[in-house]
C-alpha cells in the first residue's frame, strides 16, 4: 500500500454548511426536512447541488404517496454521512404511512464534490472494466453469513448501480426494504474498508479521495 498525501487544497477544504428546510401541516401528518447546502464558495455550484438535492426528495415524497388521498402519515429526513475533503454524501430518508400493518421508508443517498457539483454513482468510483461488482458482492456474501443476516433468498451480487454512501474511509453499500431481505430486517448495510478496493478504485474519485494518507 501506497500511503496517500493530499494537497494543501483538498486536505484543507472546509466542509459544506448545510441547513434544514422544514415543512410541516397536520392533515395528514407531515413533516419534512430538505437539507440545504449554504456558504459554499461558487454559488452556481451551490444553486446546482441544491436543485439536485431538492429533486431528489421531492421525487421520493412522490413515490411514497405525498399527494395520496389514503396518505396518514409522512416524515421525510437525512443524514450526512461524509461532509470532508470537498466530498458530501448524504442519505434522503423518507417513512409514510397509508394504513395497514407498518409504514413503508426509503432511503436516496447522494454523493457530491462539492469543489465541481459532480454527483456520483458507484461505478464512477471505480477504474473501467474493474469487477468491482464481484470484489463487493463478495464481501458482502462473506458477511451475511458472518453476521447471519436474515435473507429472502440466496444472495448473489449486488446491482452495478446499488446504493451506497461514504462514511470517512469507508464505502457502505446498502439494500431497501425487501431488496434482499424480510421487512423486520431493515435495511442491510455493509460497510467496506476503501483500503480493501484500493486496487480498483478510480483515481481522482470520491473513494480516491477519502483514502487514509498521511497530512501534509
Amino acid at each position: 500500500m501506497v500511503d496517500k498525501c493530499l494537497g494543501e487544497d483538498e486536505s484543507m477544504k472546509l466542509p459544506a454548511v448545510i441547513q434544514a428546510y422544514h415543512v410541516s401541516h397536520t392533515k395528514p401528518k407531515v413533516n419534512i426536512y430538505y437539507p440545504v447546502i449554504i456558504q459554499l464558495e461558487d454559488p452556481k455550484i451551490q444553486q446546482q447541488l441544491n436543485q439536485v438535492i431538492f429533486t431528489e426528495m421531492n421525487k421520493l415524497l412522490v413515490e411514497q404517496n405525498y399527494y395520496e388521498p389514503s396518505l396518514v402519515e409522512l416524515v421525510a429526513d437525512f443524514e450526512i454521512k461524509n461532509n470532508q475533503r470537498g466530498i458530501l454524501s448524504l442519505n434522503l430518508i423518507v417513512y409514510s404511512f397509508t394504513g395497514g400493518a407498518h409504514g413503508m421508508t426509503v432511503c436516496k443517498s447522494l454523493t457530491f464534490d462539492t469543489r465541481t457539483g459532480r454527483s456520483y454513482s458507484l461505478p464512477d468510483l471505480f477504474k473501467p472494466g474493474s469487477p468491482y461488482v464481484q470484489r463487493i458482492s463478495e464481501y458482502v456474501r462473506r458477511h451475511i453469513e458472518k453476521w447471519k443476516t436474515p435473507v429472502l433468498e440466496p444472495f448473489k451480487q449486488i446491482r452495478p448501480d446499488q446504493d451506497f454512501y461514504i462514511a470517512d474511509t469507508s464505502l457502505v453499500v446498502y439494500f431497501q426494504l425487501y431488496e434482499i431481505s424480510p421487512y423486520v430486517a431493515g435495511f442491510p448495510y455493509f460497510p467496506i474498508p476503501l483500503l480493501d478496493l484500493e486496487d480498483l478504485i478510480k483515481p481522482g474519485s470520491p473513494a480516491d479521495r477519502m483514502l487514509p494518507f498521511i497530512g501534509v
